[in-house]
């Protein structure tokens, strides 16, 4: 018979041993991240005493993420991914969350979908080297003076607040954050978490009206990874990145279905993702 626990630390090892079947190069210390900004988010699935699938929450006020969703593959379609994934919806509303994200792969779209979540768009996972390309808006390196304002452009970027996970990651070294501003005003900030040889660009979050400072902030990130290999998850329409990026012999990975349970996010901002797992 399925049933749900919570992920306690005695799991990373099975859960970084499950999800690498699916080539997503997870480690503890993701699981561990994770559990630190969501403690009672993080589920496992078993069968009977068998651990056979993982799936992990965050909460951002009203909004919330479901990430790292899988069941061992002899185990899928006999109704444990169902009944995790409900775990996490349960968990998520009863948090007040209102609107639950996720990404998903093109072919498991029907699955979410009989679960209650609608098609929004298509991210595209982007991956590639570092190239010097020089930044042509003011750029900065963000300090901590910095956060209530990257706080607040990213709340409304994203619809709720992200401040603990932005405190955690933007000036936590070897991480980099950089900031635009126009005279005093925050008009964009893009981060990268960098370990060991590669780094994961994100979030990034520019107002529209300042598309261009994106690019520049790319730009001034790629430029101080000199040999890592890069990742990031962008939207399908940010068209021009994904052009620029492809000019300097990025790749397109994958492609990815962002959906949502409950009202979309609605914004109009330039936007990369922090990461699949949390949005």
């Amino acid at each position: 018979m399925f049933h749900v626990e919570n992920m306690t630390p005695e799991d990373f090892e099975f859960a970084v041993r499950l999800s690498n079947t699916m080539n997503w190069e997870a480690t503890e210390e993701d699981f561990e991240f994770m559990m630190s900004l969501e403690p009672n988010g993080c589920f496992v699935l078993y069968h009977d005493s068998e651990r056979i699938g993982i799936a992990t929450t965050i909460s951002f006020e009203q909004v919330g993420w479901l990430g790292n969703v899988i069941v061992s593959e002899r185990h899928r379609g006999k109704g444990g991914g169902s009944l995790i994934v409900r775990k996490a919806i349960d968990y998520l509303t009863n948090k007040g969350v209102k609107t639950i994200g996720l990404y998903s792969y093109i072919d498991r779209i029907p699955f979410y979908t009989r679960l209650g979540f609608k098609f929004d768009s298509k991210f595209i996972v982007m991956r590639g080297n570092t190239f010097y390309e020089p930044a042509e808006c003011p750029i900065k390196t963000a300090s901590k003076d910095d956060l209530p304002a990257i706080e607040c452009l990213d709340r409304k970027c994203f619809g709720g607040s992200r401040v603990r996970l932005l405190e955690r990651i933007l000036f936590d070294q070897p991480n980099i954050c950089y900031v635009y501003k126009n005279a005093s005003n925050l008009v964009g900030y893009a981060v990268t978490k960098v370990t060991d040889e590669k780094s994961e660009i994100g979030p990034l979050v520019c107002q529209r009206e300042h598309a261009n400072a994106a690019l520049s902030l790319l730009s001034k990130l790629l430029g101080n990874l000199k040999g890592l290999e890069i990742f990031m998850c962008l939207p399908e329409k940010e068209t021009v990145i994904r052009n620029f990026l492809m000019q300097h012999k990025f790749r397109e990975q994958m492609v990815l279905a962002r959906m949502f349970y409950g009202p979309p996010i609605v914004n109009d901002f330039v936007y990369v993702a922090e990461s699949l797992e949390r949005g």
